[in-house]
């Protein structure tokens, strides 16, 4: 798995947009279990990062159970269909959340929202 894809920015903390990195490419399919992850220094030399904040990371993505460290062989993503379907309900939660957010800040109403939807869900 390559991190240099990941464009990290100042908004939310380092370590949770390298865990949040890892759930999009389950979420995309990108990436199935038993795929290592590369090690932590790696990590941090692709993102020139401090490798105690991958570390970090490692640490929230073990706790919330879609990586997996043992040993001396490394770190793997576990992605299996409990797994997945618990990241696509978070993240597709997380999505439409803030788009409510934001319809509600700039007073959309819902039928609105709803018409609007429909109109270019399919372009």
């Amino acid at each position: 798995m390559d991190f240099r894809g990941l464009e990290l920015n100042s908004r939310e903390p380092v370590y949770q947009q390298i865990a949040a990195y890892v759930k999009r490419q389950i979420f995309l399919g990108a990436v199935q279990t038993g795929v290592p992850l590369p090690s932590r220094r790696e990590i941090a030399a692709q993102l020139e990062v401090n490798p105690n904040t991958v570390q970090k990371a490692f640490r929230l993505m073990e706790s919330e159970g879609f990586v997996m460290t043992s040993g001396n062989t490394g770190s793997i993503i576990l992605a299996d269909e409990g797994i997945r379907a618990r990241i696509a309900d978070e993240l597709t939660r997380g999505f439409i959340s803030e788009f409510v957010r934001r319809a509600k800040e700039n007073r959309l109403s819902l039928p609105r929202v709803i018409s609007l939807l429909g109109e270019l869900w399919d372009t």
